[in-house]
């Protein structure tokens, strides 16, 4: 049995499916702790892991920082607010390494490469987004056009370099307190070039792993969020779905909206515009809805809510995207931010989406002809399915545990 940490930073979904990966290396017998942010305490713990707190509200940051802008201007926020964060950040993530015997490191608790270096800790990347860089396309978080093959690649690589330079000084005070010289300039590469070994949660089949990645750098799957233990919808919603034929999805989990009455409204006018029912996610939005034909919920795991759903319109973040394709749905993408533009287009490409409608061009009548697009148009429905069974056959935890228990033994 091994102490394993995994860090997470960010928003729930970055943080919930690493609670299915702690629930899964619990059950092969390792002592799981996840540390994250405060917001999540109760998450982590109702799945039997341990909880270690790290600084920063994500939710308070997100609804300040990240309403309405363009893809580069919010990917670089996402950063500059990790990096105001950074020293208290470095000192949580040690305090949880200590008592752990291998760490587990998503990309934005990059911190726990250099604590694992100093404490002489094995340690393991575990990424949701597709970070290597590859001349078969360009950084996710920077853009949705290739740049061409020599391009895309050297974007990806500056863009990690440069990623790091806002956690200079953080990094630099935590290595010499770790008894470590100076980052070199190019750690991220530095540790690609060492072999460091990244298992990345999404399927081969939405991402087929590019001819140009090291072996060490593979996606295993997805591992899914903990399912939620004696979850009982609320009976509003149970009559709801039992009320008319199958509704949409509707919702934008954790991002902020600068006019929540607007976006609401905007959302229910497309709805009967498309002359549909929708089931309307609150999220961090605070979208509303009232009516015959449209119900707001709060949090409603999505393995049980989008098997019941025609079509799903959501943030294309890297979980709930993944959630739609699990349940078999045909997608409407409304991407805001960083990668979400990269997993919006993967979904058009794999023939389950109609194509995105980006929140800045987002009107009524764009959303309810994609609504419309999506649920007419079997052949959506058709491939989506196809996609989910093949889905179902795989197992990303399996692939992590795996790569951990090679770790232990020093391979």
């Amino acid at each position: 049995m091994a102490r394993v940490a995994i860090m997470a930073i960010g928003s729930r979904g970055d943080v919930a499916p690493y609670t299915g990966l702690g629930v899964r290396l619990q059950e092969a017998g390792h002592r799981v702790t996840l540390a994250t942010h405060a917001l999540f305490e109760p998450l982590v713990r109702r799945h039997g892991l341990d909880f270690q707190p790290l600084p920063m509200d994500t939710r308070e940051q997100l609804a300040t920082h990240f309403a309405d802008r363009g893809l580069v201007r919010m990917s670089l926020a996402v950063n500059r607010v990790v990096a105001e964060h950074a020293r208290p950040l470095a000192a949580a993530m040690l305090a949880a390494a200590r008592a752990a015997d291998v760490l587990l490191v998503t990309p934005t608790s990059w911190f726990g490469i250099h604590i694992a270096e100093g404490l002489g800790r094995p340690s393991l990347g575990v990424y949701l987004q597709p970070l290597t860089p590859t001349r078969q396309f360009p950084p996710p978080v920077l853009t949705t056009r290739s740049l061409g093959g020599w391009a895309n690649h050297r974007a990806a690589s500056l863009l990690l370099d440069v990623g790091q330079r806002p956690f200079r000084a953080a990094v630099d005070e935590l290595r010499s307190d770790l008894g470590l010289p100076p980052a070199t300039p190019s750690a991220w590469l530095a540790a690609q070039e060492a072999r460091w070994p990244i298992c990345y949660g999404f399927s081969p089949l939405v991402v087929p792993p590019p001819p140009d990645w090291p072996a060490w750098h593979r996606p295993v799957g997805y591992w899914w969020p903990a399912p939620e233990p004696g979850f009982e919808p609320d009976p509003r919603l149970s009559d709801f779905l039992a009320a008319g034929p199958p509704p949409v999805y509707v919702g934008f989990g954790s991002m902020p909206a600068r006019d929540r009455a607007a976006l609401s409204a905007l959302v229910v006018t497309a709805v009967r515009k498309a002359k549909l029912r929708a089931v309307v996610g609150a999220g961090w939005a605070g979208l509303t809805a009232t009516g015959d034909d449209v119900l707001a919920v709060g949090e409603v795991p999505h393995e049980w809510l989008f098997p019941r759903m025609a079509a799903v319109v959501h943030h294309a973040g890297a979980g709930t995207t993944a959630a739609g394709l699990r349940a078999g749905l045909p997608a409407v993408p409304v991407p805001f931010m960083v990668d979400q533009p990269f997993w919006a287009r993967r979904l058009t490409r794999l023939g389950v989406s109609p194509g995105p409608v980006p929140i800045r061009r987002l009107t009524a009548d764009r959303l309810a002809g994609a609504l419309t697009a999506a649920v007419a148009d079997p052949a959506y429905r058709h491939r989506a399915e196809a996609l989910a069974a093949r889905l179902a056959e795989e197992d990303g935890a399996e692939g992590v545990r795996r790569e951990l228990d090679r770790l232990l033994k020093g391979g």
